[in-house]
C-alpha cells in the first residue's frame, strides 16, 4: 500500500513540473516583454529554481522564436508578433507625431458626450489634452489615462476604470475588464494600435488586451484609431478588429503614399496631421487620390 502512495505521489509531482515550467516562461516571457532584456542570475533569484533550469526556459522560448539568446541572459527580438515594449519605452518613441495626433482626436471628443479611451502612449497623450471638456464621461482600461484624468480634469467630468490585470503596457485586461466593459455604451472609442496591416486589421502582442479592446469597440457608437505611421505593416499576434470597421484613423504625415491608399478604401476618413507645419489632410473614403488640401491643426 506505501509504495501505491509513493507512486501516486511521484505521478502528482511529474503531473505539476509542465505547468510549472510553463509558469516560469510565463514569467520570463512577461519580464522579457517589459524590461527588453533579462539576465540569467535574475531571473535565478527571482524564480528561485536553479541556473541549469532558467537556462532551459530561456533555450525552448529561443526555440520557439520568443526570444532572442545573449550572453548571460536574453532579449527580446523587437519586430516579433509577441513583443511589447512597457509603457514607459513606449512614450519616448514618436513623441511630436503622438502630440499632434492627439491634438487632432481631441478635437472631435464634444462636452458631455461619453467616450471609452483604450490603453497607450498616444491615447494618454490624448486624455492630457481631456482634462477641459466639460461633462465629459470617460470609460478607461489605461491606468496612466485614469490617473490624469482623476489628477487633472474638471469637477463635472466622470472617469470609470474598468479594473482587470495589469499589463506591460498599464491596459488592465482580462474577464473583470470585459464584464464591466459590456454593461456600458459610449459615443466613441479611442483606440490606440500595436499594429496595422491591411491583411489582419490592428492588432496587439496580448491576447488578453485584443479581447478587452475588442469590448471596447462593441460599446462604442463609432472607433477612432490613433497609430503614428510607424505602425503600419506591424503585426501582433492577436487580430483586434479590421481596418474597415474602424470609422476615423488618425496617423501622421510619414505615412508613406501606399499605406494611404490602402487606408482610404477602408475606412470612412483618414487624418493625417503634418508633423513638420501641424496642418491636417483629411481623406475621405476612396479619395486617396484627390485628399483634401492640408488644413490648420484644431487645438481641444
Amino acid at each position: 500500500m506505501e509504495r501505491v502512495t509513493d507512486e501516486t505521489q511521484a505521478l502528482d509531482v511529474g503531473a505539476k513540473r509542465p505547468a510549472l515550467a510553463r509558469q516560469r516562461q510565463t514569467l520570463i516571457l512577461e519580464r522579457v516583454r517589459e524590461e527588453g532584456a533579462v539576465r540569467v542570475a535574475d531571473l535565478v533569484r527571482a524564480l528561485g529554481v536553479s541556473d541549469m533550469t532558467i537556462r532551459r526556459d530561456l533555450e525552448l522560448l529561443h526555440e520557439r522564436g520568443l526570444i532572442e539568446k545573449v550572453h548571460g541572459g536574453a532579449a527580446s527580438i523587437e519586430g516579433s508578433s509577441l513583443f511589447e515594449p512597457g509603457f514607459t519605452a513606449k512614450s519616448t518613441l514618436m513623441q511630436t507625431e503622438k502630440t499632434l495626433i492627439a491634438a487632432s482626436a481631441a478635437a472631435l471628443v464634444t462636452p458631455g458626450t461619453a467616450i471609452a479611451i483604450s490603453a497607450g502612449t498616444t491615447t494618454f497623450a490624448l486624455a492630457r489634452r481631456l482634462t477641459d471638456i466639460p461633462g465629459l464621461t470617460v470609460l478607461t482600461n489605461s491606468v496612466p489615462v485614469a490617473d490624469v484624468l482623476y489628477r487633472d480634469g474638471r469637477a463635472d467630468q466622470t472617469v470609470i476604470l474598468s479594473g482587470g490585470v495589469r499589463t506591460p503596457s498599464d491596459a488592465l485586461v482580462g474577464p473583470f475588464a470585459v464584464e464591466v466593459i459590456r454593461s456600458l455604451h459610449v459615443d466613441s472609442v479611442f483606440m490606440g494600435t500595436h499594429g496595422m496591416d491591411p491583411r489582419s486589421g490592428f492588432t496587439t502582442p496580448n491576447i488578453l488586451e485584443a479581447e478587452t479592446n475588442r469590448a471596447l469597440i462593441e460599446a462604442g457608437r463609432r472607433l477612432i484609431v490613433l497609430a503614428d505611421h510607424t505602425k503600419w505593416g506591424v503585426i501582433g499576434i492577436s487580430s483586434v478588429a479590421r481596418l474597415e470597421d474602424a470609422d476615423t484613423i488618425i496617423s501622421d504625415s510619414g505615412l508613406d503614399a501606399a499605406a494611404c491608399s490602402q487606408l482610404a478604401s477602408a475606412v470612412r476618413r483618414v487624418l493625417l496631421v503634418d508633423v513638420a507645419t501641424d496642418d491636417v489632410r483629411t481623406i475621405q473614403r476612396g479619395d486617396s487620390s484627390s485628399a483634401s488640401p492640408l488644413e490648420p491643426r484644431v487645438d481641444a
